[in-house]
């Protein structure tokens, strides 16, 4: 089983989602940015990286909002989604082959990877009450 970090990385109502590059597996599908956590990585200190590399800024990672097992043709992947925000930087397309904000109503819209789809059905089925943090 493979280790898999991502971020849900928000702006008020509007949450980052980022399209994987043509070349790769699962090309041009949409997903939280995020990847595979290295030998002697904690989770967090892997999406701190990753976030890096594949974005050009420095999160802060939170609590974890869900994780998921999924397994595809080629691989099983256990993901954790953490919430996290950018405490420094600019979103940059270092990898990825788009970046959008999306609100929850939108998630149809977008061909995301199937690993996501339960994470996605809890981001549009839950609504926060006035202050709290979804």
């Amino acid at each position: 089983m493979t280790e898999v970090v991502a971020a849900l990385i928000r702006e008020g109502d509007r949450f980052m989602i980022c399209q994987r590059p043509a070349h790769k597996a699962r090309g041009l599908l949409w997903e939280f940015v995020g990847g595979k956590v290295e030998p002697g990585e904690t989770r967090e200190q892997a999406l701190i990286r990753e976030c890096r590399e594949e974005l050009a800024v420095t999160v802060s990672v939170g609590e974890v909002f869900m994780d998921v097992v999924h397994t595809y043709p080629d691989l099983t992947v256990h993901l954790t989604l953490f919430h996290a925000a950018i405490a420094e930087g600019v979103p940059q397309k270092l990898e990825h082959n788009d970046i959008r904000w999306i609100t929850a109503a939108e998630i149809p819209e977008y061909a995301f990877c199937p690993a996501d789809e339960e994470i996605l059905r809890r981001l549009r089925e839950h609504r926060p009450l006035d202050g709290e943090q979804a």
